[in-house]
């Protein structure tokens, strides 16, 4: 689990310390203008890769809060043995890339797999970017489905979470550079969303389990 509580996610470390080193040699170099854009491609890096900290809301017991920053594009009924809601919320470059963890639970699947970046305008989104498929349960056996699908980005999906460790509400477990989240909730959820809204992960409340 990812216990970071610096200004900029570990995950991103090692590419600003590499971009912030080039623009130093190009700086030696005097190579004044490819040192300006290294610069605006360093103050970019900083700012995809943020990790700022979040106010605790005070929401029940039985509150689910969102995962990730975005907007919410759809909200769907589904005919599943397990789900009966679906809610999709896409995340730009512009978001904060944290993911939190959305209740009190135990992580018993998580599925990570590498893919392409593909715009999610192409037919072949769905297919071949990559993807982390999670599912939670709380100790009342509530359970959800959370798949994280990455699209045009210029890093991958990292993920820090090891399966069946019980995760407490608002923990940062992965970074995802814009994607779009997928939430599938039973059929005692009761949303709180509406599409069209701005949510922000461990602030935003999704809703309740009944």
């Amino acid at each position: 689990m990812n216990k970071n509580l610096l200004p900029i996610a570990k995950e991103g470390v090692y590419s600003i310390a590499l971009s912030a080193v080039f623009v130093l040699i190009l700086l030696v170099l005097d190579l004044e203008f490819l040192a300006f854009m290294g610069i605006l491609a360093l103050v970019f890096l900083v700012f995809s890769f943020r990790n700022p900290e979040r106010s605790l809301p005070e929401f029940s017991e039985l509150s689910v809060l969102a995962v990730s920053d975005g907007v919410v594009n759809s909200i769907d009924e589904i005919d599943d043995s397990e789900y009966a809601y679906k809610i999709e919320v896409e995340s730009n470059l512009l978001d904060v890339a944290i993911l939190r963890t959305p209740f009190n639970a135990t992580l018993i699947e998580a599925t990570h797999s590498k893919g392409t970046r593909v715009s999610k305008k192409s037919e072949l989104f769905s297919d071949l970017n990559e993807v982390l498929e999670l599912v939670f349960e709380d100790s009342n056996k509530n359970k959800i489905k959370v798949i994280h699908r990455v699209k045009q980005s210029f890093a991958p999906l990292y993920f820090d979470a090891i399966t069946l460790q019980k995760i407490s509400q608002t923990s940062r477990y992965g970074v995802m550079i814009s994607g779009v989240t997928t939430y599938y909730f039973p059929d005692n959820f009761r949303a709180n969303v509406n599409v069209g809204k701005e949510i922000k992960a461990s602030e935003s409340l999704m809703g309740y389990f009944s």
